[in-house]
């Protein structure tokens, strides 16, 4: 009997985006552009997981990530951890986390929000994060999971 391997290609230097929610593996390739990435990007989907049940990881070379795409992350899959990988090795283990405040990443879900008609940056403070829930700074209204709009 032939013996058949199936084989991902470790990468030498970029992130591991691992332990997010399988459902929600393409709005996280969508909030971080990555359709637009010209490095190799290698993903799996509903891989098992004790923690999740399924889980989805990306494998992204030559790419780290800064604070912002970070808190992008953490709105679609909190409990996600990155894993910065250099020269084959893990180099820094993180959890995702949301900041208390967020800014310029989630649109407001009010529609007379002065930042829906003005250049206005958004600023919200999360008031809670399970289920998540945000409050503009502007309108103090609050936009809670399903509204959640990434700018």
């Amino acid at each position: 009997m032939q013996k058949k391997e199936l084989k991902v290609s470790a990468i030498k230097d970029g992130t591991v985006i691992d332990h997010i929610p399988a459902k929600d593996l393409f709005k996280v390739i969508r909030i971080l552009d990555l359709e637009n990435c010209h490095e190799q990007i290698t993903f799996g989907t509903n891989l098992e997981s004790k923690r999740l049940g399924k889980k989805a990881i990306i494998k992204i070379a030559n790419r780290f990530f800064k604070q912002e795409e970070i808190n992008k992350i953490a709105l679609i899959a909190p409990h996600a951890n990155l894993n910065i990988i250099k020269n084959y090795k893990v180099e820094e283990k993180m959890t995702v986390e949301l900041p208390d405040e967020i800014e310029g990443i989630v649109k407001c879900f009010n529609p007379k929000c002065i930042t829906n008609h003005e250049k206005v940056k958004t600023r919200f403070s999360v008031i809670s994060q399970k289920p998540l829930q945000l409050k503009c700074h502007y309108c103090e209204k609050i936009t809670d999971e399903e509204h959640i709009e990434i700018i």
